[in-house]
């Protein structure tokens, strides 16, 4: 499966970039361990931040944030088979389940409970 890893990025750091590094690292510190299942993990920043850098983007929430950091997820969601939403508070993350629920895809809340792939 292609699977969304989903959690708090921006959420709870006030835009500290320290903060919102620590939280990506939670983000990918269970990519490994999904590839070792036998999926291919994915996170939305892979693919935001270099576009949020070409667009000159100069802090989290400007106008280029807001057109690309969200919108690449839920793009990106179209194309996933999964999501694993990590614990913590985060509106985008929750957004991510909302349409990955309406998509039909899985969601799974521990990896734990994501199964090996066939």
């Amino acid at each position: 499966m292609l699977v969304l890893i989903a959690g708090p990025y921006r959420s709870g750091t006030n835009d500290d970039p320290v903060l919102m590094k620590q939280n990506l690292d939670r983000l990918e510190a269970v990519a490994l361990p999904l590839f070792r299942l036998g999926h291919v993990p994915v996170i939305g920043e892979w693919l935001a931040l270099p576009l949020l850098k070409l667009a000159g983007s100069p802090q989290p929430g400007d106008a280029a944030y807001e057109a690309i950091l969200y919108p690449t997820a839920h793009r990106l969601l179209r194309k996933c088979d999964a999501v694993l939403r990590l614990e913590g508070a985060s509106k985008g993350a929750d957004e991510d389940v909302r349409i990955a629920t309406s998509l039909g895809l899985k969601v799974y809340y521990r990896i734990e409970d994501v199964p090996h792939a066939e």
